[in-house]
C-alpha cells in the first residue's frame, strides 16, 4: 500500500476522478475505515459540486470535519 506524507498528497490523488484513491496506512483498522469514509465522502461532495478543477482541498477538509463530527456525536 502506498504512503502518504501529508494531507495535501492525499487531495491530489483522492481528487484524481476518484480512481485508485491511495490512503496512507493506518495505526489501526478504524483508521483506514476513517480514511475511506473520508475519501468516498469527499469525492461525492466533489462530484456534486459539478466535478471541478483545482479545489480537492476544500472537499477533503469538508469531509474530514464531517466524519470527525460524526464520530464525535457517536462517542458522546
Amino acid at each position: 500500500m502506498a504512503r502518504l506524507h501529508n494531507s495535501k498528497e492525499r487531495i491530489r490523488i483522492a481528487a484524481n476522478g476518484g480512481a485508485g484513491v491511495a490512503i496512507a496506512e493506518p495505526a489501526h483498522s478504524s483508521d483506514l475505515e476513517d480514511q475511506e469514509e473520508v475519501a468516498r465522502l469527499a469525492y461525492s461532495y466533489w462530484l456534486a459540486r459539478g466535478c471541478p478543477e483545482g479545489t480537492p482541498e476544500e472537499d477533503w477538509l469538508r469531509a474530514e470535519q464531517e466524519v470527525r463530527q460524526q464520530h464525535k456525536t457517536t462517542v458522546k
